[in-house]
């Protein structure tokens, strides 16, 4: 696969206000995806925050592998980093988010306590990679659709604060791709998520990639998935995948056979799934 090249003009302004506004931010919430925890963190945005406070929101993790999420959280956590998993669709998963939050500031809301200033309006500000669900998180901490939503990367353009009933303030910026995604494996995860434009990365690459990866991580759920026997997986993901077009009847259509199988998986008929495994970060 050819380095993925992808870094429109609204992209590149957005990460330089970003860089602007830390200084008037308390904390950033990053949301990532919690099938892809690593994949979906953006070592651009990394070198920005650096030291600031930050909370890791895993969201989607309905669609995630629960054991692999519970050791993400565990991986990330440390004295400027906290995280918390949730499915944004759920307004009273978005609790815990103000919790994390109240947590990480406790010393400084503790100081200003001590100083006269109660009620002090905490500012967050909220990034994440295209495509996993930073608005819709956004929408649900203000209580009412203020951030633009949408199931294609790129939607959020400009910046805007939104405030909450929690004493936070949060600032919307759009989902920002690094400048290019030379790392094979993590490209064709970002495609097979819906992070980055389909039309990126070859439909019968991500295809392959995605029955290899559930091979040798999720049999079981490939094979309820389509009725699979124990023959079939141990076939090689390229015969397997000429295999399942037999039975869709596309047997010429490899393209076609490669979208069913994409959607499939994004739709959640495959089950719940995570594509970075924690003890396969040093492999």
């Amino acid at each position: 696969m050819t380095i993925i090249q992808w870094y429109p003009g609204h992209m590149n302004k957005a990460k330089n206000q970003i860089q602007d506004r830390l200084k008037l931010v308390d904390v950033v919430l990053e949301i990532r995806d919690a099938r892809l925890p690593l994949s979906s963190a953006n070592p651009v945005l990394d070198q920005l925050i650096q030291n600031k406070k930050r909370l890791i929101i895993l969201n989607k993790k309905d669609l995630a592998d629960a054991s692999q999420t519970k050791k993400w959280q565990q991986y990330f956590q440390n004295p400027q980093v906290a995280s918390v998993a949730i499915d944004a669709q759920h307004t009273q998963h978005l609790q815990i988010i103000i919790q994390k939050i109240n947590q990480l500031m406790a010393a400084k809301l503790k100081k200003f306590q001590q100083s006269g200033v109660q009620n002090y309006t905490i500012r967050a500000m909220c990034i994440g990679i295209p495509n996993v669900g930073k608005s819709t998180v956004l929408n649900k901490l203000a209580g009412k659709n203020i951030a633009v939503t949408g199931n294609r990367p790129g939607v959020t353009k400009n910046q805007n604060w939104i405030k909450t009933k929690s004493h936070i303030e949060l600032l919307d910026t759009p989902g920002v791709l690094w400048p290019k995604i030379d790392d094979e494996t993590v490209g064709i995860k970002l495609a097979l998520s819906g992070a980055i434009k389909d039309s990126l990365v070859p439909q019968t690459d991500i295809a392959l990639f995605a029955l290899d990866f559930f091979q040798k991580h999720y049999p079981q759920l490939l094979q309820a998935a389509y009725h699979l026997t124990t023959t079939d997986l141990q076939e090689n993901n390229k015969e397997l995948f000429l295999h399942l077009c037999q039975q869709f009847n596309m047997a010429d259509d490899y393209e076609r056979s490669a979208n069913k199988l994409i959607q499939d998986l994004r739709k959640g008929i495959w089950g719940q799934y995570t594509l970075d495994w924690v003890q396969e970060i040093d492999s």
